[in-house]
C-alpha cells in the first residue's frame, strides 16, 4: 500500500486547501465557514519523489457533540491508519488551547508528526513559528496553502518520514473500476448505503438532513469486481438552497453524475417520488449516464403502503421505465445484492459494443415492422446505421428526409433496439443524418449520340408547330 498522510487540526485552519494543493485537484470543498469538511476525504499526492495518500479530515473541537462527535470519530480513524500526521494550525489565530488538546491526542497515538503553520502570508514567519514553539514540536514548517508557498519544504520533510511503498503506485490509481454515483434528496440513505456496502463506518450517516457535504470517492471490491463509490450531498430544490456551502455541495454532486458510469438514485419509499427526484433523473438523462433506482426504507412498510409506493413509481417514472427499480433497506442490508447486480447490468448495457452490419439489419427489421409517417406525401427512407459511441450507446442512422421524422418514431426505434439487444438501465441516443445526393451540383453531360437525338427532337417539335 501507499503510505498515508493525515491532515488534522481545528476547523477552518486550511486543511482542505492544503489537501487540494497536494493532490492537484479541487476535490475537497473549501469555504470560510468552519466545519465544512466532515468525512474523510482521500487523494493521491504525486508531487514528491514517491506518491502517497493524503487524507483530509474534519476540524476537531472541544466538547464535540452530535455531528461534531462523528466528525471526530472519522478524524480518529484517519489518525489510526496514517503513517505521518500533519497537525495544521492557523498563524493568524495564534496558539489556542484546542491546538494543545489535539497535540496531546496525537502524542498518545505515537505517530510521526509535522507541525504545519498555515496562513503565514503577510506575516513574519519567524514570529509565527516562535509562538507555536511552545508546543514542543521539533519540525514546524511555515506554509501558505492558499498561495502554494512552503509546499516544497513540506514534501522534503515528508519524504524523510514516510515508509517506502510496497507495491507499484500505478496499481492504486483512483477511480478504478465502475464509478457509481449515489445521489438523491437529503436524508434518503445515501451514506448508510455506502457504509453497508463497505461493511464499515466510512462516512457519517445521520438522521439530520444535509450531513454529507463533500462528494466522497471510495474504492470497493465486491464479488471480484472493482467499483468506485461516490457518496454525494443531498440535492434539494434550488429555491430552498440558501447556504453557499450547500450550493457548492449540490454542484459537486451533479458533477459526480457526469463523472460516473452508473448513477444510483436513492428514493425514500415512505415519501414517494417528489418533483426533485424526477428533476434529478432528467439531469442523469441529459448526462447520458446509466441509471438504477434504489427505493430505500422498504422495510417496515405494510402491504397497502407498498402498493401505494409502487403505483407512485409507475405513474411518475413512466418516462424512465428502462431504469431498473430495486427495493432495498440500506440500514439492514436487504436487496443490496440485487442492487449491485442491477448496477453491473446497467454498466454492461451502457458499454455494449455494436457492429454496423448488425445495426443495419436491426434497422431494416424495425423499418419493415413500422414505417415512419408520411411527410408531404413522401415516406422518410432509413438506409443504414452504425455505432456512434458508448455510455450512452449512440446509434447513427442515415437516410433521406430524416429531419422530418416524428419524436414518436424515434422512441419506437429506441424501444426496438433496447428490446433486441436487451439493454437495461441505460438511455439510448439516436442521431439521424440525411444522406447526401451524389449527383448534387453536377451537370449532366450528354454524349454525342444524345446530343444528335436532342437536336432532332427540337427540329421535329418546331416543324410540328408550323
Amino acid at each position: 500500500m501507499l503510505p498515508v498522510v493525515a491532515l488534522v487540526g481545528r476547523p477552518n485552519v486550511g486543511k482542505s486547501t492544503l489537501f487540494n494543493v497536494l493532490t492537484r485537484t479541487r476535490d475537497a470543498l473549501v469555504h470560510d465557514l468552519p466545519g465544512v469538511t466532515r468525512d474523510r476525504h482521500y487523494g493521491v499526492c504525486r508531487l514528491a519523489a514517491a506518491p502517497f495518500v493524503v487524507v483530509d479530515t474534519g476540524g476537531l473541537v472541544d466538547h464535540a457533540e452530535g455531528i461534531e462527535s462523528q466528525t471526530a470519530r472519522q478524524a480518529g480513524f484517519a489518525i489510526d491508519e496514517a503513517d505521518v500526521v500533519l497537525l495544521t494550525v492557523d498563524a493568524r489565530d495564534g496558539l489556542l488551547p484546542t491546538d494543545r488538546a489535539i497535540l496531546d491526542r496525537l502524542r498518545r497515538a505515537s505517530k510521526p508528526m509535522l507541525l504545519i503553520v498555515n496562513k503565514v502570508d503577510g506575516l513574519d514567519e519567524h514570529g509565527a513559528l516562535a509562538e507555536f514553539a511552545a508546543l514542543g514540536v521539533a519540525s514546524a514548517l511555515p506554509v501558505s496553502a492558499a498561495h502554494g508557498r512552503g509546499v516544497t519544504p513540506l514534501l522534503v520533510a515528508l519524504e524523510a518520514l514516510l515508509p517506502k511503498a510496497e507495491i507499484d503506485p500505478l496499481a492504486v490509481l483512483p477511480d478504478e473500476g465502475i464509478r457509481v454515483a449515489i445521489v438523491g434528496r437529503p436524508n434518503a440513505g445515501k451514506s448508510t448505503l455506502v457504509n453497508r456496502l463497505l461493511g464499515e463506518e466510512r462516512v457519517i450517516a445521520s438522521d439530520v438532513p444535509g450531513t454529507t457535504r463533500d462528494s466522497i470517492r471510495i474504492a470497493l471490491e465486491r464479488d471480484g469486481k472493482r467499483y468506485t463509490l461516490i457518496d454525494t450531498a443531498g440535492i434539494r430544490r434550488r429555491a430552498r438552497i440558501e447556504d453557499a456551502v450547500e450550493k457548492f455541495s449540490v454542484i459537486k454532486a451533479l458533477q459526480s453524475v457526469d463523472a460516473a458510469h452508473v448513477t444510483v438514485l436513492m428514493l425514500d419509499a415512505r415519501e414517494g417520488v417528489a418533483d426533485q427526484d424526477t428533476a434529478l433523473i432528467g439531469h442523469v438523462l441529459e448526462s447520458g449516464r446509466a441509471l438504477v433506482i434504489a427505493v430505500n426504507k422498504w422495510d417496515g412498510m405494510d402491504k397497502y403502503q407498498r402498493e401505494q409506493c409502487v403505483a407512485s413509481l409507475s405513474r411518475k417514472l413512466e418516462f424512465a421505465t428502462w431504469a431498473r427499480q430495486v427495493f432495498i433497506s440500506a440500514l439492514h442490508g436487504s436487496g443490496i445484492g440485487e442492487l449491485m447486480k442491477a448496477v453491473n447490468r446497467a454498466y454492461a448495457s451502457a458499454n455494449h459494443k455494436f457492429t454496423s452490419s448488425e445495426l443495419t439489419r436491426a434497422l431494416e427489421a424495425a423499418y419493415q415492422g413500422y414505417q415512419p409517417p408520411l411527410v408531404r406525401g413522401h415516406s422518410p427512407k432509413l438506409k443504414y446505421a452504425h455505432p456512434g459511441g458508448s455510455n450512452p450507446p449512440t446509434i447513427i442512422i442515415h437516410g433521406s428526409r430524416t429531419k422530418h421524422i416524428a419524436e414518436g418514431y424515434r422512441r419506437y426505434l429506441e424501444n426496438f433496439f433496447r428490446k433486441r439487444y436487451r439493454l437495461e438501465g441505460t438511455p439510448i441516443r439516436i442521431e439521424f443524418r440525411d444522406s447526401e445526393n451524389p449527383f448534387a451540383g453536377k451537370r449532366n453531360e450528354l454524349t454525342e449520340g444524345q446530343q444528335r437525338r436532342r437536336s432532332r427532337m427540337i427540329r421535329n417539335a418546331k416543324r410540328g408547330k408550323h
